[in-house]
């Protein structure tokens, strides 16, 4: 079996590529050639445009890595191509909807409503099989779901003087807790909640920092984020990502409004030994709407007061991770389903 593998792969700066470069050496596949089967890796932006163009024209195996492509089809479409496909999946008494949504597109990154409709149909009906990462998805799906739990990857760390470097040249202690918000930083990842929540730490004499580590996703949250004590890094490497990693004491990792999707970097730091907050449970969770930023408060006051007990959540997550998620098993899993599509 070969396997005809389309995916952006780096130096594009994406989880998506990433992903796919590391699952790639492990199947018997062809980059962007046909195969006896083709993967198709499809995520919420224009990077996939083609992807997703030729899952369409070919079909095969589909890997969704958002259970929601509302936000590709708002920067793929022009008006009435973007209203038709919207019918097309919710039926023609939604077509007044879909205008509405069009005029109000500027709401997107937080509009519940926009993550409410997927706009799955055409390319779930057109694949052999769709492959998803969590529970979730796999419902937005239905019957073409696959599971396969987002993988893995033990990382080369950097030594620990490394670490303390970088934490001394930002001016932190020690004892300074260190929260960190880690990869592309758009307002579905309430990166203002956070600050908020930091700086009410921070006035009540708390030991804390946070960095911001990733590109920001648009001028109006840019602006809004240069507040004094945020640290802030931009776009890294490899190694740069796991340094800022290695010295991040708690991982802030929420997501509302949610797409279905898995979050790498939460599980990439979990495997990593680092406590994560999140809002979907898979790590400390913190509930979402009106009484987010009160419980985001109260985890990160705690942890922060309780360094040990910090350290302890962390192992058990890296535990649990190390046990459920290993690159290998993924790829079988894979390998599973690509043969059972031939």
């Amino acid at each position: 079996m070969i396997v005809g593998y389309f995916a952006p792969l780096p130096p594009a700066k994406s989880g998506v590529a990433d992903y796919a470069a590391d699952l790639l050496p492990l199947l018997p596949a062809r980059v962007n050639a046909p195969g006896d089967v083709n993967l198709y890796h499809i995520g919420n932006n224009q990077l996939h445009r083609e992807i997703y163009a030729r899952a369409l024209r070919e079909p095969g195996v589909v890997v969704l890595h958002d259970a929601v492509l509302h936000h590709f089809f708002l920067g793929s479409l022009g008006e009435a191509e973007y209203v038709e496909e919207f019918v097309y999946n919710y039926g023609e008494w939604a077509r007044e909807l879909a205008k509405e949504l069009w005029r109000d597109r500027s709401r997107s990154a937080t509009d519940p409503r926009y993550f409410r409709y997927g706009m799955l149909r055409r390319l779930v009906e057109r694949s052999r099989a769709v492959i998803v990462h969590n529970a979730e998805a796999a419902r937005r799906v239905g019957e073409k779901a696959r599971v396969i739990p987002h993988y893995f990857k033990q990382p080369v760390l950097p030594d620990g003087w490394q670490v303390e470097r970088w934490r001394a040249e930002r001016g932190l202690k020690p004892s300074t807790m260190l929260f960190g918000v880690l990869g592309y930083l758009r307002e579905s990842k309430r990166v203002m909640a956070v600050v908020r929540t930091f700086r009410w730490l921070r006035a009540e004499g708390m030991d804390v920092a946070l960095v911001l580590a990733g590109e920001i996703g648009s001028t109006d949250l840019a602006r809004a984020l240069d507040w004094e004590g945020v640290i802030r890094v931009g776009h890294m490497t490899e190694g740069e990502f796991w340094l800022v990693g290695s010295a991040v004491d708690v991982v802030v990792n929420l997501r509302y409004p949610a797409s279905g999707e898995t979050s790498g970097i939460a599980l990439r730091m979990m495997g990593i030994g680092k406590p994560v907050l999140t809002s979907d449970g898979d790590g400390l969770p913190v509930p979402t709407g009106a009484g987010e930023e009160e419980a985001l408060g109260a985890a990160m006051r705690l942890l922060a007061e309780r360094p040990a007990w910090a350290r302890d959540y962390g192992l058990v997550l890296r535990e649990r991770v190390r046990r459920e998620h290993g690159l290998d098993r993924a790829a079988e899993d894979y390998l599973g389903v690509l043969r059972g599509c031939v």
